[in-house]
């Protein structure tokens, strides 16, 4: 049965698309519930012809557990139609975890796994880009040197190190040779601009910055407006860059690539401290759900789950070949996808930025066997014009995060990608699902005789404020299959799987946590994410609660990109939210400014929310209105703006348009129309 209500309208699009149509089984027809019944009966009579027959006691407990079965129907039968899934995500599972304890009573870090395997493969490539490669031994002794350098600096451990850098061969290196001295990086995202990047290094309260010197004009301009902490400046310029101009050494700047060369290397150790896989490792920055960017916090161990959890559940091989287009500043490309070179030993093929022309070149170039994604880029692949080479790869695995389920299918026939591994998870949280079993549409699933012992819970809330719902006793309400709640993940330091690290500031990680959700003194991480699970126990992703919204594959938070607006149109009240365009994933940011007498200067806002905000932060649409609605408590109403849109036939207020120079020009009607047929090039 499919699931109707919201569903409806992305399964008639999913058909038109020519897709397989998403099934979200919420009950039992009237066949499986007979099949399900007959089944039960015939197994039952051999067990009692087999085992019962002589015993009275036996018959009569017999008896009791079928009439118990006969009335569990969709227990039976889910438990019957997953039961080769379960089995095998089991075996994986138990797998991932009895590595974990090994890693974590040995107290390995990432840096001595890494050394293990550069030592057991030295001239195996480790990172590809472009036309150059890394070998396992020329890894490791890069960071060795890294490490041997910032120790001559004075760094020591638990001191961080801000990386500005995009990506390139050296860049896993640089924060893995620091991790040597128990330096903590944060992994800087280098599209930030403004207050964003200062409060960045800021809040890691970074003891030295190093950048890459094609960020050169970004660093300079925080010097010389004497906003960047004084800490010592660290310019690494690659070989490939030294002799082009505007890569030369900014003054003040340490060259950390030409001390390389003459730099001895520093081994580890040959034995680690007690409790070194539970230390800090990273800082990887978040939106969260409100806010500047937060440094969530990544320790070793954390940093194993999540690379390992990959490897061994959708079963990757180290003869494998990964291909990673996405920025080594985040989760997916920086741990998930870099950790398959530095835990798995498999190569991994870099990009410095995605391309949809060049995606399936690179993958059939380079011999690729598994690709990562994230949804924004399975659809800018399906909107490149079909050629026979995009089928000529060897590609057996695509796995990431937010395939959209209206083109899953489509994409897999297209592409001849011959599984997806779909995964859920937030950089900092602990609510971890995969899908591992081609389920369209599905982000994980917990089998259904483990849903009350696995972390993972769904809770009943207000859809429109994301406020939970509580029982009489004040407890919190599961869900049940096809209700729309709150993802959220228990909390236990003991266990990788569901530990919760937090951010480097304590008071945004107590935000996202909730307590005695089902007894006294339980803890749960908050994900912000509205599922539905169904009866199999697969879970769907249905929207995010709270202010926050996804555009071009980025949480965006919204009280971030008001307050520069607010400061920009001199303090009017001013709100962001997220509005739905037809074909195109996620919600696209739309600013409304109060301005009765549309005095704002467009050119000049357009200015200034380029030089301050990441493209994907900046809005789509900006509507100029007498007044913002609000409620008796004065709460400003966004729901009413997020439904109103940006629908020139409905709206008489200005609505201004984020056009391709930059600039915002009120919204035409030939631009509504391309913008609602899906042909604006979004």
């Amino acid at each position: 049965m499919s699931e109707n209500g919201d569903h409806g309208d992305q399964e008639d699009d999913q058909q038109a698309a020519g897709g397989k149509k998403m099934e979200i089984q919420l009950e039992l027809n009237v066949k499986q519930k007979l099949a399900t019944r007959l089944g039960t009966l015939l197994v039952a009579s051999l067990v009692y012809v087999c085992f019962c027959g002589d015993s009275a006691v036996a018959s009569l407990i017999f008896v009791a557990l079928l009439a118990l079965l006969l009335r569990s129907t969709t227990f039976v039968f889910s438990l019957v139609m997953t039961a080769k899934r379960d089995t095998m995500a089991l075996q994986r599972f138990l797998a991932l975890n009895l590595y974990l304890l090994k890693r974590d009573r040995g107290n390995f870090t990432i840096a001595r796994c890494f050394q293990q395997l550069a030592r057991s493969q030295p001239q195996k490539a480790c990172f590809v880009m472009d036309d150059r490669r890394i070998t396992y031994a020329e890894a490791l002794l890069l960071s060795e040197k890294i490490a041997a350098f910032f120790k001559q600096q004075g760094l020591q451990r638990g001191d961080c190190v801000a990386l500005l850098m995009e990506t390139r061969l050296e860049y896993p290196c640089i924060w893995l040779g620091l991790s040597q001295l128990g330096v903590i990086t944060a992994l800087i995202n280098s599209n930030l601009r403004g207050e964003s990047l200062l409060h960045s290094v800021k809040v890691a309260n970074a003891k030295a910055f190093v950048f890459g010197s094609e960020l050169m004009d970004v660093v300079q301009s925080l010097i010389e407006k004497e906003q960047l902490p004084r800490i010592p400046v660290y310019q690494y310029t690659g070989e490939e860059l030294r002799t082009l101009p505007g890569h030369e050494l900014l003054p003040g700047a340490v060259d950390l690539s030409a001390a390389l060369t003459t730099q001895q290397a520093m081994a580890l150790p040959p034995s680690s401290s007690a409790g070194e896989a539970r230390s800090k490792l990273l800082y990887v920055y978040t939106s969260g759900t409100t806010g500047l960017p937060k440094a969530a916090v990544i320790t070793n161990l954390r940093f194993l789950f999540m690379a390992a959890g990959t490897f061994y559940m959708l079963r990757l091989k180290r003869d494998d070949v990964v291909y990673n287009p996405l920025p080594l500043y985040h989760t997916a490309g920086g741990i998930v996808g870099v950790g398959n070179a530095l835990l798995n030993g498999s190569t991994v093929v870099l990009r410095k930025k995605f391309s949809a022309k060049n995606f399936w070149l690179d993958c059939s170039r380079n011999d690729c066997t598994v690709a990562q994604y994230i949804g924004e880029l399975c659809r800018y692949l399906l909107a490149t014009p079909y050629t026979p080479e995009q089928q000529h790869h060897r590609l057996r695995l695509m796995y990431g995060n937010g395939l959209r389920p209206q083109i899953w299918s489509q994409f897999v026939r297209r592409f001849s990608v011959p599984n997806i591994g779909e995964i859920y998870g937030a950089t900092e949280g602990n609510s971890n699902l995969i899908n591992i079993t081609n389920r369209v549409g599905a982000i994980g699933f917990v089998p259904i005789y483990g849903q009350r012992i696995y972390p993972v819970q769904v809770l009943r809330c207000d859809e429109e404020t994301g406020e939970l719902l509580k029982d009489p006793r004040g407890h919190c309400i599961r869900c049940r299959p096809g209700e729309a709640g709150l993802l959220v993940g228990k909390v236990d330091p003991r266990r990788a799987v569901s530990a919760f690290h937090g951010y480097a500031d304590k008071g945004a990680s107590e935000k996202k946590l909730l307590r005695n959700v089902f007894a006294k003194g339980d803890v749960f991480f908050n994900s912000g994410d509205m599922v539905v699970c169904d009866i199999l126990g697969y879970f769907y992703f249905k929207d995010r609660t709270g202010d926050t919204f996804r555009w071009r594959g980025e949480n965006v938070a919204t009280q971030e990109v008001e307050a520069i607006i607010t400061n920009c149109v001199g303090l009017e009240d001013c709100v962001v939210y997220g509005v739905q365009i037809p074909h195109v994933e996620g919600k696209a940011g739309m600013a409304a400014i109060v301005d009765p007498d549309r005095k704002v200067d467009m050119e000049y806002l357009s200015i200034v929310l380029r030089g301050s905000l990441p493209p994907y932060a900046r809005p789509l649409f900006i509507r100029l209105l007498d007044e913002i609605p609000r409620t008796a408590t004065f709460k400003l109403k966004k729901r009413e703006l997020a439904t109103e849109g940006y629908d020139l036939t409905r709206l008489s207020d200005p609505i201004y348009y984020l056009n391709r120079d930059g600039v915002y020009r009120q919204l035409s009607r030939d631009q509504y129309k391309a913008l609602r047929a899906g042909t604006a090039g979004l």
